[in-house]
């Protein structure tokens, strides 16, 4: 594996069908899920590392979030990735930065409503990545649901000639989904974030048994995460990320909620196979995930 500082640099290593997974770094069990995947749609495969500044709307949260390149590039390696990008924050914004990238409508709710400019410096720099690395294929996880449904209503409409494959969430063996922030969580809040998925996958027991009405399933939710503070719980249309009444298309029953000092996401796909709504409760590990053991 060789680890690379420019685009061009970059582009220099391809062979074959090139596949990208961005990423902002600090790796877990479900970055390397997806390194996995990705690896057996592509001839090289390219994992991008930059903690892009634009996509975090408070100064201390960029701040603490987690860095070892030496670790993710032995990570890196180890799971068959044949270029490590990680670029110098010059390389991405280049002099004066004065192009933005702008999805509206999939950004109006939920992360939108509560991260505001988030989806922006989100879309911006993916469009800078596709861009400046040019790759044939590119993965997102589902547990961002709403940032998947932005990054391919940009792909569909700036014509980028890229295939957007998506992975499902990957899970602790109790169910807390995987997260570079769960590092920062005690092992109190680690005790309390359980609430989170405990909520929907019960919601999805109740989606298995009939239940539609989003009304319901929210409250099942809000329930599990009470005394946590939650920016929102909704159950919303996986084409437009608007909230809807009745579970009655494909869908995201989504949730954000602060646990102690660390803001969470998380949330139950729900697609429809055979008419029916099927709950895509994610991949869960075997064992703990590394996350769990660091200081």
């Amino acid at each position: 594996m060789e680890v690379t500082r420019t685009f061009a640099e970059t582009r220099a290593k391809y062979e074959g069908t090139v596949g990208l997974l961005p990423t902002l770094g600090f790796f877990h069990e479900g970055h390397l899920k997806l390194m996995d995947l990705l690896r057996d749609r592509c001839d090289t495969l390219v994992v991008s590392l930059f903690v892009n500044p634009t996509q975090f709307n408070v100064e201390e949260d960029f701040d603490a979030y987690p860095r070892d390149e030496g670790r993710d590039a032995a990570l890196a390696e180890a799971h068959g990735v044949d270029v490590l990008f990680a670029p110098p924050l010059e390389e991405v914004y280049q002099g004066v930065s004065v192009t933005t990238v702008e999805v509206t409508g999939v950004t109006d709710e939920m992360e939108g409503r509560h991260r505001p400019g988030h989806f922006v410096g989100v879309a911006t720099v993916v469009a800078k990545l596709f861009a400046g690395l040019k790759p044939d294929v590119s993965m997102f996880g589902r547990k961002d649901a709403q940032q998947l449904a932005v990054l391919r209503a940009m792909v569909n409409d700036l014509r980028f000639p890229i295939e957007i494959v998506e992975a499902p969430v990957v899970r602790e063996p109790d169910g807390l989904a995987l997260s570079s922030r769960n590092v920062r969580l005690s092992s109190q809040n680690r005790e309390q974030a359980r609430a989170i998925s405990r909520g929907l996958f019960q919601a999805s027991e109740q989606i298995d048994a009939g239940e539609r009405s989003a009304e319901r399933l929210e409250g099942t939710v809000l329930r599990s995460v009470r005394g946590l503070d939650t920016d929102y719980v909704k159950l919303a249309s996986q084409a437009t990320m608007k909230p809807i009444p009745e579970l009655d298309q494909p869908a995201v029953l989504a949730v954000a909620t602060s646990v102690g000092e660390v803001r969470l996401i998380d949330n139950v796909a729900l697609d429809f196979i055979d008419g029916k709504p099927v709950p895509d409760r994610g991949v869960m590990l075997d064992e703990p995930s590394e996350l769990t053991s660091m200081p």
